[in-house]
């Protein structure tokens, strides 16, 4: 049985929000819309985690040895003199000694393997000197070890009851690691999310059609794709619509009763030729449109059926930027996933600018040094077309809405684009 989503799920009542107000609303009215399922440990990796991983023992189960050496009791060993000891057993990892040892004895010990009974020091191997009489084999244990030295103690990585990876997780080779230290070879994990995309506009060609002059390339859903796969989903190409309102709102139907979401770049405006807005209106709900921001105001969120419905921009770098920003996190959410929060780092602005002052702006910018210093310079062009731009920048300069200069020098919110899961260039 599929997950309904609320009716509700981005209600508001105003015409333009700021950009603080839209993210809160979204965050607070998204939740899963997928269902979950069992996938084996080594599929797991980058799916979203349904169910959290419980360390069920200590983890690691036993005190072992740290180092390939000799294990002894620190009880029977004077710290200034060192000790010479009786080698009395041998343990390895996975075969631990399988007799207790008489406490005034040494007990040559490989890494991982079990402490003896009783011990709780290990010297290195490389500092221990090994005398040989007959049938029996002396450890000289040099001074100074403190006692637990090269020990690894039980439940040191992690504690019986220990939520060791939280339900929302999108999963990393490491947290795939912890599932597998507890022993588990599955995880509940929330069915991918099913993402259709759909370019409008009928100056836009396939990428590897003939050019016609006057026409344009797709760039957006190739761009789109890749990105909907970083959020940990699956995206679906349904092609361009023509700008025809009944094509346009009949693709919306169909895609709307087959798919978790709808991304649809173009059309977002209210033109005459821009007809997503007025599809969406007549099919469902238009919950979110027109945000203070640049680039990318005329974005819309909204739903038909059980189908949200993403309404970007045409143009390349403001569906880049409104994916990260919106995007990105509700899909997140919608696939079962955390909210995503990126971090803001302080950094002195290695230009100047202006901006309109109540809105907020998303600056296309680069990691530069300075006199020995981190710094960031943004891209010297603004449009929202210079794919270029995306190219060469490292990430996006934040802007609040009361910020009407920037001068040389000044602390800005520099937004990494690998804190949205993108490689660095």
């Amino acid at each position: 049985m599929s997950i309904k989503l609320a009716d509700d799920c981005f209600f508001h009542d105003k015409d333009r929000l700021p950009h603080c107000e839209a993210l809160a609303i979204l965050k607070s009215r998204v939740r899963p819309v997928v269902n979950t399922e069992d996938v084996p440990l080594n599929k797991a990796a980058s799916r979203y985690l349904a169910t959290p991983v419980v360390a069920p023992r200590p983890i690691p189960a036993h005190d072992n040895s740290a180092v390939d050496g000799y294990a002894f009791s620190h009880a029977a060993y004077d710290r200034r003199s060192g000790a010479r000891l009786k080698v009395v057993g041998e343990a390895a990892a996975g075969h631990p000694l399988p007799t207790l040892p008489p406490a005034n004895g040494v007990v040559r010990i490989f890494t991982g393997a079990v402490m003896p009974s009783g011990f709780d020091t290990v010297a290195m191997q490389e500092d221990v000197p090994v005398d040989t009489m007959g049938e029996e084999r002396w450890a000289l244990i040099p001074p100074g070890l403190k006692k637990g030295a090269n020990r690894r103690l039980a439940g040191e990585d992690s504690k019986p009851g220990a939520v060791l990876v939280e339900e929302g997780t999108r999963l990393r080779p490491q947290d795939v690691a912890s599932a597998a230290a507890c022993g588990l070879d599955r995880l509940r994990c929330y069915v991918p999310l099913k993402v259709a995309l759909l370019s409008t506009g009928d100056e836009i060609l396939r990428p590897g059609a003939e050019f016609v002059p006057g026409k344009v390339f797709d760039a957006n859903v190739p761009m789109l794709e890749g990105l909907v796969e970083t959020a940990g989903a699956q995206p679906i190409d349904l092609g361009v619509l023509p700008d025809k309102a009944e094509l346009v709102r009949e693709a919306l139907r169909d895609a709307a009763s087959r798919y978790n979401v709808l991304v649809v770049s173009g059309g977002a405006s209210q033109g005459a030729e821009d007809h997503v807005v007025r599809a969406i209106d007549a099919l469902g709900k238009r919950h979110l449109w027109q945000i203070a921001i640049k680039p990318g105001r005329p974005m819309s969120f909204g739903q038909i059926g059980q189908c949200v419905v993403l309404g970007l921009p045409g143009n390349p770098v403001a569906v880049f930027v409104c994916f990260l920003l919106y995007v990105r996190p509700v899909l997140a959410s919608l696939a079962g996933g955390a909210w995503p929060e990126p971090a803001r780092y302080p950094l002195p602005a290695a230009f100047a600018q202006t901006k309109k002052p109540g809105r907020r702006e998303f600056w296309r910018a680069k990691l530069t040094q300075r006199d020995g210093r981190l710094s960031v310079a943004k891209f010297a062009r603004d449009g929202s077309g210079l794919i270029s731009s995306l190219r060469e920048a490292d990430g996006l300069v934040e802007v609040a809405e009361d910020v009407s200069e920037v001068r040389e020098g000044d602390l800005v919110d520099f937004i990494p684009f690998t804190e949205f899961g993108l490689q660095p260039s």
